[in-house]
């Protein structure tokens, strides 16, 4: 039987190039109130700091079992699903929800899937670059006059949201339609890389801005959610035109 501890450890949070050390011993005391304990750090620009353990407040364990990588692709490894929150919505985009519709449709995907929680630097946000990864994109519903959140403010109300929708979840509450296990980030990556590649070869993207076409070619595959037997149809045809060529 699925437990409230179980679900909540299906997800892993990613902190992106975080500047200042106390929004991470911030971000881990958040965690750690809302029952998460999985947090990754990509690139922070200083950790572990004496500051970030004073402002865990207690979840020392947090800090201490962090994971800490150089790059997003590292700490998406064996990931099945990526949400994005980011206030604004972008030009190019996957869908841009309120946290509490998230919280309510993430839940299932969690119950066969490894779920990211992605957070961007504190004066920017997510990039482009890193927003491309995203299966959805998700924002809190702040006052629009002062939409100011700090880093682990936004953290909190996350998990508080996903917290308090899982036992509505876990009561039936809501309604279960467990999708199937999604690609890994590393396979979808690959095909991405595979697909690149082989565009490149039939000069296709010499025609056009190839960085742009890229970008919605991983939103297009991204909204679907692919599973691993698409992906090898998918990357079987490319071998064959590979072959033609």
């Amino acid at each position: 039987m699925q437990t409230k501890s179980n679900l909540l450890k299906k997800f892993r949070i990613i902190l992106c190039r975080t500047s200042h050390p106390g929004n991470i011993g911030s971000s881990a005391r958040a965690l750690k109130t809302m029952g998460f304990s999985r947090l990754y750090l990509v690139k922070p620009n200083n950790f572990p700091s004496a500051e970030a353990s004073s402002l865990a407040s207690g979840a020392d364990d947090v800090l201490r079992d962090a994971i800490v990588v150089e790059s997003l692709e590292d700490a998406l490894i064996g990931v099945n699903f990526t949400i994005g929150f980011t206030a604004r919505k972008r030009e190019l985009t996957q869908p841009h929800e309120n946290i509490r519709l998230t919280a309510t449709n993430i839940l299932p995907v969690a119950e066969k899937n490894e779920v990211a929680l992605l957070f961007g630097n504190e004066k920017n946000g997510l990039s482009n670059d890193e927003i491309k990864h995203c299966q959805k994109l998700s924002f809190i519903d702040a006052n629009k006059d002062y939409s100011s959140l700090n880093l682990s403010q936004a953290v909190q109300i996350v998990c508080h949201e996903i917290r308090m929708m899982t036992d509505l979840y876990l009561h039936n509450d809501i309604t279960k339609v467990i999708p199937a296990k999604y690609v890994s980030h590393n396979v979808l990556n690959s095909f991405f890389d595979h697909l690149e590649s082989v565009l490149d070869q039939i000069g296709f993207l010499k025609k056009i801005q190839a960085e742009r076409l890229m970008q919605r070619l991983r939103l297009l595959f991204n909204r679907s959610n692919l599973d691993k037997d698409e992906v090898n149809i998918l990357r079987g045809i490319l071998s064959e035109i590979q072959k033609k060529l």
